[in-house]
């Protein structure tokens, strides 16, 4: 595996009181705590040579990835603007495919993303190519198909992202799916104007060693070959309208923040690999949607506030939160190799108003 090397800048907007931004510092701490660490390990670029991805710890990340996607997108309905990009495959190489989509004014203004679907159309295997490669038993006929989003940095260098991985047999045919969310995210965050979407696409056995099968040699998607508009990638895009569901509480892109706005969720990212402790240690993701909470809420009467004196001002907080799934890099024994964990309320979910002494949240509880 390949030592990731990307220096970008962090930016949070700082805010005070409950409602206040997630800090690099907040996240280090919460990452030492979840790995009992009493701090970061410093890892060089020799420890990272040798590291190896294995299957399984894709497997997990995606699991937890895609869970974290549910949580976030239960109970919020999808536009009618359900938006389709057809894609193209720009480059092959032996099991690993480089697609391109052209992304610009395909996700209307004020939207919010809540879920991005690739569709790949496997190939049927020719009945040739079964029998060179000999009966291969339903067992043995499993591939791994990943999905990594390909980020070009300005140096010229590339970066790809673990985004999805899962399991097809080659004796299966017809379109397949991927939840690439977070590769949409990541492109609206990172990439410049008019930049397409890349995403690298790669097929490889589910079982490496002397006994591993062909199966994964068999796996082909429609390519740029086939006729046009037959069985070509396709992306698709489900998007809310904020100004349609701005019960959702989420702050208008549009309208900037000022001490008259209501209390909503605003769009906060958070870049990974602009923090020099993350170097080399954290794996995936390069940075996330944290969002965060501001604005202003209406207080109480006056009469009612003498009733109930013990509680505050109310205030916009986070009221439910979401996990962050990540891939770190474990030293031991001389050896390093990747491990995935899970940070809690790490994403806000939703904001609310709420007075100081009032209950909170199990889950938000320090």
């Amino acid at each position: 595996m390949r030592p990731l090397w990307l220096c970008c800048a962090l930016w949070v907007l700082p805010l005070a009181g409950p409602g206040a931004a997630l800090t690099g510092e907040q996240l280090l701490g919460s990452l030492l705590r979840q790995l009992q660490l009493s701090e970061a390990p410093v890892l060089d670029r020799a420890d990272m040579e040798e590291l190896v991805m294995p299957a399984h710890v894709r497997a997990q990340y995606v699991t937890l990835l895609q869970r974290s996607h549910g949580d976030r997108s239960r109970g919020k309905r999808f536009s009618q603007s359900f938006r389709e990009v057809a894609g193209r495959f720009l480059a092959s190489e032996a099991s690993t495919h480089l697609l391109v989509f052209g992304m610009e004014q395909r996700l209307p203004p004020n939207s919010e993303l809540v879920q991005a679907i690739l569709r790949l159309f496997q190939e049927p295997v020719p009945k040739a190519a079964l029998h060179r490669h000999g009966r291969l038993s339903p067992r043995s006929a499993w591939a791994r198909v990943t999905v990594e989003w390909l980020r070009v940095r300005d140096d010229g260098s590339n970066r790809t992202s673990l985004i999805d991985s899962r399991l097809v047999s080659a004796h299966e045919s017809g379109w397949k799916v991927f939840d690439v969310t977070e590769a949409v995210n990541f492109w609206q965050q990172l990439s410049r104007p008019r930049q397409p979407l890349l995403l690298q696409v790669s097929v490889q056995t589910e079982h490496p060693g002397p006994l591993a099968s062909g199966a994964h040699k068999l796996v082909r998607f429609a390519s740029q070959r086939a006729p046009a508009g037959l069985g070509e990638p396709q992306l698709e895009l489900h998007t809310l309208d904020l100004g349609d569901y701005g019960a959702q509480g989420d702050c208008d892109p549009e309208a900037p923040v000022t001490e008259g706005t209501r209390c909503c969720r605003q769009e906060m990212y958070i870049d990974l690999q602009g923090m020099k402790w993350a170097e080399n240690w954290v794996l995936e993701p390069p940075g996330f949607l944290a969002y965060e909470c501001v604005g202003t809420c209406q207080q109480p009467p006056e009469a009612l506030a003498f009733k109930w004196p013990f509680l505050g001002p109310r205030q916009c907080i986070a009221s439910e939160t979401a996990s962050l799934p990540m891939i770190v890099s474990i030293k031991e024994g001389g050896r390093t190799r990747p491990q995935v964990v899970s940070l809690p309320n790490m994403r806000v979910q939703k904001c609310s108003c709420a007075s100081d002494g009032a209950l909170v949240p199990r889950g938000l509880q320090p």
